[in-house]
């Protein structure tokens, strides 16, 4: 029996997948596999039992990555799951910062009582009266499943797309539309755009990368959005653009005490993937992945491991080992296979930066000093019968 346990709730779409072999936990220490969304992981002691943390989500920093991968303890996240829910959420706030909707609103809420209304909004309406996103100039950084789903729908919105990704996947570039002008030198978004679109992870390279410099580079005027990542954007830079004029308007999903005190901001209480339809997709692929890992050894859409595929095993044994990516380590585990008297049918090795994973089908099952030989070989972190 595989135990489970979940750190958040997570829809029943996705846990009703789990077949009879599985049971849910309370206990994180007897858990095999871990569901989580938004939930910290960083101060938790990860038990031995543990094998994979699936996060119904895409972000990831929440979960300690290095430490985990340390321990052959495998974490995925939900590509894509949510594209669609982000997507019309950043279409909602082009919308938003380009006619003064919010400021309308609120408005007409402080003259609700006026009993002349409609002549008095006929009046004044023009303080809102904004602009249209037709014909104007959206950059959008980072072409991942959401920024690619943003740009063309902008495009087919009638807007000029400029997107910027240096590390764009096959896949996402063909999603792509036509229309999408796929742009080399992210300054160029900083200086012809009217609209900026962030779609990128929080990592050391990207935090702060909204910051005095960039935003110096912008058009005046410029609006900007952020649905990625709080951090992405320098909170005390952002405050002075707007302040100045700058930049007219940020929308960030991610309100903090500094931003939504911001003149000129519109601050979304982190909406973004906030749908049944997303929490539901999140749910059902991150129980996917967590199945194929726990009953094959497979890993898709891994942010520490590589990815590897070999299927169902149809032969006596499956073993899977973690192992830092250093010279000679597939020459030491098949040695040591060999020196048991143990052939071995099929093999895929695949790295990722600092680590990589190795599977192995069997003809003959290992026992005990096999995986103890194999988890004693200099490099290796994990040693894990599947089969």
């Amino acid at each position: 029996m595989r135990t489970i346990h979940c750190i958040n709730n997570i829809s029943k779409c996705g846990t009703d997948l789990f077949t009879d072999e599985y049971t849910m936990t309370d206990s994180f220490d007897q858990a095999q596999g871990v569901l989580v969304r938004s939930g910290s992981m960083h101060d938790l002691e990860m038990p031995k039992s543990l094998l994979a943390i699936a996060r119904a989500g895409a972000g990831v920093n929440n979960i300690p990555l290095d430490s985990c991968a340390e321990k052959g303890i495998v974490v995925f996240n939900t590509p894509g799951a949510n594209a669609n829910g982000v997507k019309e959420l950043v279409l909602a706030g082009l919308f938003l910062a380009s006619r003064d909707v919010v400021g309308g609103i609120q408005w007409c809420q402080g003259i609700k009582d006026d009993p002349n209304i409609a002549k008095t909004v006929e009046k004044g309406k023009k303080d809102f009266a904004g602009c249209e996103i037709k014909g104007k100039k959206l950059g959008v950084i980072g072409l991942g499943a959401i920024g690619a789903e943003v740009a063309n729908a902008a495009a087919a919105l009638g807007m000029e797309v400029y997107g910027y990704d240096p590390f764009i996947s096959v896949n996402a570039a063909w999603m792509l539309s036509r229309d999408v002008k796929h742009i080399t030198s992210v300054d160029s978004i900083y200086e012809e755009c009217d609209y900026i679109t962030l779609h990128v992870p929080l990592m050391d390279a990207t935090k702060g990368m909204v910051n005095e410099e960039t935003i110096g580079k912008m058009k005046d005027g410029v609006v900007v959005l952020n649905f990625a990542r709080d951090l992405l954007v320098n909170d005390d830079a952002m405050a002075a653009a707007l302040e100045s004029g700058k930049v007219s308007r940020y929308v960030t999903d991610f309100p903090n005490p500094k931003s939504v005190n911001m003149k000129g901001a519109i601050a979304i209480p982190h909406l973004g993937a906030s749908t049944e339809e997303s929490e539901d997709n999140c749910a059902k692929m991150a129980v996917k992945e967590l199945m194929d890992y726990l009953e094959n050894g497979n890993i898709r859409n891994s942010v520490n491991f590589p990815a590897c595929d070999m299927g169902v095993c149809r032969m006596a044994s499956r073993v899977a080992v973690f192992h830092k990516n250093i010279p000679n380590m597939i020459g030491q585990v098949t040695g040591t296979l060999a020196a048991a008297g143990v052939n071995i049918s099929d093999m895929t090795n695949k790295s990722k930066d600092k680590f990589a994973y190795t599977l192995l089908d069997l003809e003959n099952a290992v026992d005990d000093s096999v995986i103890e030989k194999l988890s004693s070989i200099d490099g290796v972190c994990r040693v894990r019968v599947v089969k």
